[in-house]
């Protein structure tokens, strides 16, 4: 069961490193207010209403498209072991109080002690009731 926990917990640290260390890029394509097209890690279609401003001799007319474009990108990390020393003093006594703690706190302590199992009586020197002469019948 142990075995079967651990392999739990290092594919699920595997995929928490994959997932902190990957950029996302979301693109987004609007027309007026509403959203038409939402691509992740390409370019989202357009809704074919954008502007072509006609190109005449001397004049130039261009109007504002009504379409619009939107990025978000989320940046993952970059570095992956963090130094020790920019850990404060508190915070190293935080956690290793915290492990500590946590680890003990899965131990099983047995509630039925039973003391008289480990308790050996003393060795007999002497017969008591033979020397006080005193019999059972």
């Amino acid at each position: 069961m142990k075995q079967v926990l651990n392999k739990i917990w290092s594919l699920f640290m595997a995929f928490v490193v994959l997932f902190s260390t990957m950029s996302l890029t979301v693109d987004m394509h609007y027309c007026g207010n509403t959203l038409v097209d939402t691509a992740i890690f390409k370019k989202a279609k357009g809704c074919g209403m954008d502007m072509e401003s006609p190109q005449t001799e001397g004049c130039s007319i261009s109007k504002k498209s009504c379409c619009d474009d939107k990025q978000i990108t989320i940046k993952g990390q970059d570095e992956l072991k963090q130094s020790v020393d920019t850990i404060t003093f508190e915070k190293q006594l935080f956690l290793a109080s915290f492990i500590y703690t946590y680890i003990h706190l899965f131990t099983e302590v047995d509630k039925n002690v039973n003391i008289i199992q480990e308790y050996k009586p003393p060795l007999v020197v002497r017969q008591i009731y033979k020397l006080d002469e005193t019999y059972l019948i």
